[in-house]
This record gives structure tokens, C-alpha cells and sequence, in this order.
């Protein structure tokens, strides 16, 4: 069968289109404004297609074959895949990353346990990244010996299998807010440690998570200077900063979460803004990872 001109006029807006993998957890909210609200959100499909996704699946659709049909061109990737996925490229201006406490990072066991008493730790593998930070912070404070077992985000269950238990974005928080009603339920107190905070403790720099980061071969293609790429991606960061309050009511009424609590985490949480001191965080990451075994060595 012929496909008609206007099938064929479709297929050659979608392949110039660059495909983005991003993340749907809270904390991304702001940097995704333009592509989820209009005015600008009908300008940037003509020039990207989007799919949202866990963060460890963004980073896979970055390593697909160029070619697959579910590879990504950008996606909002774990800084960890930096190092295990070749041919990528850091999009300059954004950001997940935090200068406190980021709360959405909990480390959490019983308080009749000391850290370095912790053998088994049960952990939410949707972010490498988080995951490296955690096994960084046991090598070099606390239990090098520790083991880490992949687990579903359930803290009841977690700390069922195991001493601790690593809890990762939307679930961290939720595990926030539950926790004096936990104490009430099971009569069993609890020490939640913040990775972002205890990170800083360690290293006095900030707690870089995830940043936007494209195929070196699809920005070949693109044809498009990669300041223009950026261009698009800060834009839409600046206006979400801009416009905090929709994103609190918008995300109020996706997530158990008080507005306030929300309020928080998007303005004083998480810093979206990648400066010099957060690349002198990310590098002192990959420097400890390699250090450690965890990751392959990587220089930004």
C-alpha cells in the first residue's frame, strides 16, 4: 500500500522531532513548565517528543541502539549513567540537585541500630545515582561491608528483609510524612538520615542528582547548536520557577502531600540551577565512585 503525502509529511515532523525521556517524580516539575503548559508547550512539540518514565528508565532509553524504536535522543538522566553510558553530553543550565536536606533521598533503619551496625540494606534501584551516593556514604562513614538488595519501595517490607532501607523520590516523601503515624502504628522508632545532607556533611559540596543529557549522535543530526537545545530547556525551567504556586496545586492534587510540603521541596529542596559549585559536587561524585569501585571512572 502507498502511503499518502500527508502520512509521509507526519513521519518526517516525528523523525526531526528529538525524543526526550523524563522523569516523573515531583522534583523535575518546574524544568518540565513549557512542555506541559501552553503557551510554549504546542512550539516544543513540533521539536520534541516526550515520554515520562522512571529515572534508571530514562538512562536506559539513552543506552538503546541510536535506531530502537524506544531509544531517546535527551533524556533527564541519573548522573550515574554518565559514567556507564559512552557518547553523552551534559545540556548546560539544568538541574536536580541540593545544596540541604532534599528529603526525597531517606536512608532510614531502626534507632536500636547504630549505622555502623547495618549489614543489609533493602533499597529502591529506580535511580543509580541515589543508589552510588548511598554506597559512597557506607565505604567511607559508615559500613564498607554493607550489602545492598534491590527491593520495591515499601518501607514496612523493606526493613522486614533487611537492617535498612534506601527510599527514592515520591515514596521518600510519603515516607516523610507517614512517620509519626508509623511510630504510633507499630510502637517501633526510627532514624531517617537524609542522603543530600549527609552527602554535604561528608564533602562540603552540593548533592547533584540527575541532568539533562543528549546523544552525541543525535545532536549531530539534530542539526541544531547545542546553546539552542539548552535555550529551550532553561526557558522552561525560569518559567516553572516563575509559576511555583500552579505547580503546587497541580501536584497537590496528584499526590497525598500537604501544599506546603510541596511548596518546600520545589524552592528550597531542590536547586535547579547547574552552577560551579554543583559541577564541583558532580565531579567530587564521580572522583569518590571510581575511588570506591562503584562507578567506572568518568571526568566531566
Amino acid at each position: 500500500m502507498n502511503q499518502s503525502s500527508e502520512d509521509l509529511a507526519d513521519a518526517g515532523v516525528e523523525n526531526e522531532r528529538l525524543r526526550i525521556a523524563a522523569i516523573r517524580f515531583l522534583n523535575p516539575a518546574p524544568l518540565m513548565w513549557d512542555f506541559e503548559h501552553q503557551p510554549h508547550q504546542s512550539e516544543l512539540a513540533a521539536k520534541y517528543s516526550l515520554e515520562l518514565m522512571m529515572p534508571s528508565a530514562c538512562a536506559e532509553r539513552l543506552a538503546l541502539p541510536f535506531d530502537h524504536p524506544q531509544a531517546a535522543d535527551i533524556g533527564l538522566v541519573p548522573v550515574a549513567a554518565l559514567a556507564t553510558t559512552p557518547g553523552l553530553k551534559i545540556i548546560p543550565g539544568c538541574v536536580i540537585a541540593s545544596k540541604r536536606k532534599v528529603r526525597s533521598i531517606l536512608l532510614v533503619h531502626r534507632a536500636s541500630l547504630a549505622l555502623s551496625e547495618i549489614k543489609t540494606v533493602t533499597a529502591d534501584t529506580s535511580s543509580r545515582s541515589s543508589l552510588a551516593y548511598t554506597q559512597i556514604l557506607f565505604q567511607r562513614r559508615w559500613n564498607a561491608e554493607a550489602i545492598f538488595l534491590p527491593h520495591h519501595p515499601d518501607l514496612d517490607s523493606m526493613l522486614e528483609a533487611a537492617d535498612a532501607a534506601m527510599l527514592i523520590g515520591d515514596p521518600a516523601l510519603f515516607a516523610l510524612e507517614e512517620r509519626q503515624n508509623r511510630q504510633e502504628r507499630t510502637g517501633e522508632s526510627l532514624i531517617y538520615h537524609d542522603i543530600a545532607e549527609e552527602w554535604i556533611a561528608l564533602t562540603g559540596l552540593p548533592w547533584v542528582a540527575a541532568v539533562w543529557a543528549i546523544r552525541e549522535e543525535s545532536l549531530e543530526a539534530s542539526n541544531r547548536p547545542l546553546e539552542e537545545i539548552a535555550k529551550d530547556f532553561t526557558a522552561s525551567r525560569d518559567r516553572g520557577l516563575a509559576n511555583i504556586e500552579t505547580l503546587v496545586e497541580e501536584w497537590s492534587a496528584r499526590l497525598p502531600l500537604p501544599a506546603n510540603t510541596i511548596r518546600t521541596y520545589l524552592t528550597s529542596n531542590i536547586f535547579y540551577n547547574l552552577d560551579e559549585e554543583c559541577l564541583a559536587g558532580l565531579a567530587k561524585f564521580y572522583e569518590l565512585a571510581a575511588e570506591t569501585g562503584i562507578l567506572p571512572a568518568y571526568k566531566l
